[in-house]
C-alpha cells in the first residue's frame, strides 16, 4: 500500500466551515442569549458597558476569522485556482463575499464602532435629563446602523457558508454521476 498524503484542501475546508460557524453562531448567541440576559440582570449603564466588551471580543474574533479565511482562500487559489469543477478552488463569489466582510468589519470596528462608544460614554456621563436624552438619541441612531452592519456581515458570512456547502454537494453529485 502506498502512503497517502494529507489532503490540505479538505483540512482548509473544515477550518473555513468551523470559522464561519463561529462567526454566525457567535452573533446569534450574543443576540438571542447574552443581550437579553444582560439587560434583564443589570441596569442600562452597566449592561451597556458589559455588552461593549462582549462586542469588542466578537469584533476581534471576526478579524481573526477574516485573516484565517483570507489566508486559506489565498492558499486554495494558489493550489487549486478558480476552476469551477475543482472542489477546493476559489470562486469569484467567495472573493466578493470575503471582500464585503472585510469592508463591513473595517466599517464597524474602525469607523462607526469608536464613534458609537464615544456617544455611549457621552450619554452615560450626561448630567441633566435633556443632555442625557439628546446623547442617547444620537447614540441609538448610530448604534442602529452598527447593529444593521453586524447583521449584514453575518449575512455575508452565512452566504459564504452556503456557497461552500453548495459547492461541496454539487461536487459530490457530479462525482456520483
Amino acid at each position: 500500500m502506498g502512503k497517502k498524503g494529507v489532503n490540505w484542501g479538505l483540512i482548509g475546508f473544515f477550518v473555513e466551515m468551523f470559522a464561519l460557524t463561529l462567526w454566525v453562531g457567535g452573533l446569534v448567541v450574543i443576540i438571542a442569549v447574552v443581550i437579553p440576559a444582560v439587560f434583564n440582570s443589570f441596569g442600562m449603564e452597566p449592561a451597556g458597558r458589559f455588552l461593549r466588551r462582549v462586542f469588542d471580543g466578537y469584533g476581534y474574533m471576526t478579524v481573526a476569522i477574516l485573516c484565517v479565511l483570507s489566508l486559506i482562500a489565498f492558499l486554495r487559489f494558489r493550489g487549486f485556482g478558480q476552476d469551477p469543477f475543482e472542489l477546493f478552488s476559489v470562486t469569484s463569489g467567495e472573493w466578493w463575499l470575503l471582500g464585503g466582510m472585510l469592508v463591513v468589519t473595517v466599517g464597524i470596528l474602525g469607523i462607526l464602532g469608536p464613534q458609537a462608544v464615544a456617544l455611549q460614554e457621552e450619554a452615560f456621563e450626561a448630567i441633566s435629563k435633556d443632555q442625557k436624552e439628546l446623547a442617547y438619541a444620537q447614540f441609538f441612531r448610530l448604534h442602529m446602523i452598527v447593529r444593521a452592519l453586524h447583521l449584514v456581515n453575518v449575512g455575508l458570512a452565512f452566504s459564504l457558508f452556503i456557497i461552500k456547502l453548495r459547492k461541496t454537494l454539487i461536487h459530490r453529485v457530479a462525482l456520483s454521476s
